[in-house]
């Protein structure tokens, strides 16, 4: 068993001893533990008496963005807040500048895998619908200050209709992809998916069938930097309101396995949303209401210390 390392708003620990099992589409095959610790607090100094929601966590490990109605630029803007090391505390959260904020809400950050790129969804001016999917870059990496202005997604990701709520896909077995929720015509939320295109555009995104339910929300997918397992949250059956879920795949060519419940040590009677999976996929930060929240939504965290990285033998599609 390895040590526990604690410090002020950030845990990494070794986990509780609830596990579940990952199940094959059609039975289990060579199940895997994936146990989560019981969530903790992010603390004072990243939360407030507002809501803070949509977590992203730097490809460095050492950036939390999220998105709060505190007093900022506009409703909701995105914020930063810095620590110099995993096992240091972190600072004081900084409004990301009027580059990127504005008097419109600011919501759903994401980076990139090298840091270049940030993803995030907005209804400023210049959209094609409610809530658009916008882009910004960076130079500098090590600068969360440094952005340029930001640039509309396009058509094959952005409709009449709201969407929001990236993950972007990148690795080397596979198609660069952008995953986010889209709300057709006021109705529940599905998981659709662009692929990037050689200019560097992203193509026509289509409803991902294996994770999207009919007549439930499936919001905010967040995936491990080898594209094979994805966090997202939703109402559908057996959730006690919006509760965590988990879906894996063999490879980045092939369907997303069911969706299961992260359970109870995880998920409660109140909302638990937007969830985030750090780099090296140890730690789930999301947002939630429970008793010991400052106000509105607060972050939370959780950590697991089985091997992130399992081999899953799946049952054929």
């Amino acid at each position: 068993m390895s040590r526990a390392h604690r410090s002020k708003g950030v845990v990494l620990a070794p986990m509780s001893a609830v596990t579940f099992l990952v199940l094959g589409l059609s039975g289990v095959a060579h199940a895997q533990p994936v146990a989560w610790s019981y969530p903790e607090n992010m603390g004072d100094i990243v939360n407030s008496t507002y809501n803070e929601d949509l977590p992203h966590l730097g490809p460095d490990g050492l950036s939390l963005y999220f998105i709060s109605n505190r007093p900022g630029l506009g409703g909701f803007d995105i914020w930063v807040s810095r620590r110099s090391s995993p096992y240091d505390p972190w600072g004081t959260p900084r409004n990301l500048g009027s580059t990127i904020n504005g008097s419109s809400d600011e919501r759903g950050p994401c980076l990139s895998r090298d840091g270049h790129t940030l993803f995030f969804s907005s209804n400023r001016p210049g959209g094609f619908g409610s809530q658009d999917l916008w882009m910004s870059y960076r130079w500098d990496t090590t600068n969360d200050f440094a952005w340029q202005p930001p640039v509309n997604l396009g058509p094959g990701v952005n409709t009449n209709d709201p969407d929001f709520g990236a993950a972007y896909i990148e690795n080397e077995w596979g198609p660069h992809a952008l995953l986010f929720g889209r709300r057709v015509n006021g109705g529940e939320s599905d998981i659709y998916m662009s692929e990037g295109q050689w200019d560097g555009t992203f193509g026509d995104a289509e409803r991902v069938s294996q994770l999207s339910m009919l007549s439930a929300d499936d919001l905010r997918p967040t995936v491990r930097l080898d594209g094979l397992e994805l966090y997202f949250h939703s109402n559908r059956p057996d959730s006690q309101g919006h509760d965590l879920w988990v879906s894996w795949r063999p490879s980045t060519f092939s369907n997303w396995s069911f969706p299961r419940n992260l359970g109870p040590v995880v998920n409660t009677s109140v909302d638990e949303q937007y969830p985030a999976l750090s780099p090296d996929a140890r730690t789930l930060v999301f947002s939630s209401k429970r008793s010991d929240s400052r106000g509105g939504s607060d972050l939370y965290f959780s950590t697991r210390e089985s091997d992130p990285w399992p081999y899953y033998d799946y049952s054929p599609y």
